[in-house]
């Protein structure tokens, strides 16, 4: 404001700023009168303000990258299967190695794409209102980024096409076993050597098969489509009705393996549940030699009605039974542990 000096009311040649600023933002007024040095509290919290800024920039950058790291770190705990299961035979391996080339060439992809969506969104953030300078037409990059992703999904279909020709691949098998599903049980029969082994419901069937010998699996339905499925194989199929399906199977771990049926085939769907168990070739030969008849088997439907008529009762959940033991029906006519 301006001010005047005296009666004659002249008019100085400056300007009183308004209250208080003229006091540095440095200095407080102390109480006694004299400038004290000491930065008061707004001054402090000004001065931490820009430090505060730069933590929570600095946090809010972490909390992404330590997401990312811990989601990595997750997804390969187990590696190098990345989530898969470690089948027992030559054919999952096959379909084992696929899924690791899969999983890698994604992940691959992925840090590509998010290092240079993080680096175009850092390096060309918003620094002030001016328009940066455009560009278009970029001939070789469109090539690049057109290119790229057609060679990469004709590299990944190449492998899918060997890959899966090997699984499905049909060379002469030393043994032969024929696969019935049916509601709602399984049967196992060994082409040309007379064993044939049954279960119905809560009797879980075994179907025996030799270690680094190839066997081929004829597999086949009664009814109604069931799926033949073993997770230790790392391998499934579809049974159908008027429908033969083939693979072969070279297996080389000892052991005994669940398998269960995938498709929901009817009422007892959950019951349909059998077991793989595979033993040296010596020990295989010994057990079909035990095992042999020249009688006829029995068949399903003989099988079903026994089960459905004389043994619901014991072997039904729904009618309050208890579970018994398991039986596999032979060739013989007879029961076999």
């Amino acid at each position: 404001m301006t001010t005047t000096c005296g009666a004659q009311g002249r008019h100085l040649p400056f300007r009183i700023p308004r209250a208080g600023s003229l006091v540095s933002r440095l200095v407080d007024p102390s109480p006694s009168g004299n400038l004290s040095t000491t930065p008061g509290p707004d001054v402090a919290a000004a001065a931490r303000g820009p430090r505060r800024q730069l933590g929570s920039r600095r946090s809010r950058l972490h909390a992404p990258v330590v997401t990312l790291a811990g989601g990595l770190l997750l997804a390969g705990c187990n590696l190098p299967t990345f989530g898969a299961t470690k089948p027992i035979t030559s054919q999952g391996h096959d379909s084992l190695k696929l899924w690791q080339g899969f999983f890698i060439t994604g992940l691959v992809i992925f840090v590509v794409v998010f290092a240079l969506i993080a680096w175009s969104a850092l390096r060309y953030r918003r620094r002030s209102d001016a328009i940066p300078r455009q560009t278009q037409y970029h001939t070789f990059l469109e090539i690049v980024y057109t290119a790229l992703p057609i060679a990469i999904v004709l590299v990944l279909f190449g492998f899918t096409y060997v890959t899966e020709n090997n699984v499905d691949a049909l060379p002469a098998p030393k043994w032969s076993v024929t696969v019935t599903a049916f509601q709602w049980g399984w049967r196992f029969h060994y082409t040309h050597q007379d064993v044939t082994v049954m279960g119905v419901e809560l009797q879980e069937p075994e179907m025996v098969l030799p270690q680094g010998q190839t066997v081929r699996i004829y597999l086949r339905s009664a009814d109604v489509v069931h799926g033949f499925y073993v997770p230790a194989f790392d391998f499934s199929r579809y049974a159908q009705p008027g429908v033969t399906n083939k693979f072969t199977l070279n297996l080389h771990a000892l052991g005994t393996f669940r398998g269960q049926c995938t498709n929901f085939c009817g009422l007892y769907h959950s019951l349909m549940r059998f077991r793989v168990r595979v033993v040296k070739p010596a020990q295989f030969t010994a057990w079909l030699r035990t095992h042999r008849s020249s009688t006829p088997s029995t068949p399903i439907a003989t099988a079903r009605k026994h089960e459905l008529g004389s043994a619901a009762a014991t072997h039904s959940p729904a009618l309050g039974g208890s579970r018994g033991s398991a039986t596999l029906s032979a060739s013989t006519g007879g029961t076999v542990s």
